[in-house]
């Protein structure tokens, strides 16, 4: 089993810099890349975990607001609200409640838009958060790929000078005998 790398010659030896010098997601990936250890949780696991009740309910009113089957759904209800409180429905015993221009059906929409309003954006506003611990996690992943690639490129630079070493050294011998 390998012994874990020093993070500060690793950071030398393929970024050219000191540890200190890096950011502080450079430096995580150096410390992995070091221990030989795999990258952490998911992106959207990481989200999850640290995701509030008020966040869950936010992304969960975004995805039935936004969806067509609440456009569909509120449109039946504003038309059987609209049928309801007509002269139409009078005469089958329909009395209506808020006759026309349905001043009580304007507060409900305004009342219903104030708050879903910032409820998707504080929806939206999680998504972008989501977003950025994705980048993290992508270029983490990518500067990871890197450096290992960086490192089996020296390995194999070094197996095949120690083949040439030793092909050179039979064929001195060969030659001698």
């Amino acid at each position: 089993m390998n012994q874990p790398a020093d993070p500060h010659r690793l950071a030398r030896e393929l970024l050219g810099r000191e540890l200190e010098d890096l950011d502080a997601d450079e430096q995580k990936v150096i410390e992995r890349v070091a221990a030989g250890t795999l990258i952490g949780m998911d992106a959207a696991e990481t989200a999850e975990l640290h995701a509030s009740f008020g966040d869950r309910l936010a992304d969960r009113v975004a995805a039935v607001g936004g969806s067509w089957g609440f456009i569909m759904a509120f449109g039946l209800v504003l038309v059987t609200w609209v049928l309801i409180n007509s002269r139409v429905l009078e005469q089958f015993g329909f009395h209506p409640f808020d006759q026309y221009p349905f001043i009580f059906l304007n507060l409900i929409l305004s009342m219903l838009a104030a708050l879903q309003a910032p409820i998707i954006m504080m929806s939206q506003n999680r998504q972008a958060k989501k977003d950025r611990i994705a980048a993290r996690h992508d270029y983490e992943v990518n500067l990871r790929t890197q450096l290992e690639i960086i490192r089996l490129s020296r390995k194999l630079d070094r197996l095949a000078r120690e083949i040439g070493h030793v092909e050179g050294q039979a064929r001195e011998g060969s030659e001698r005998s």
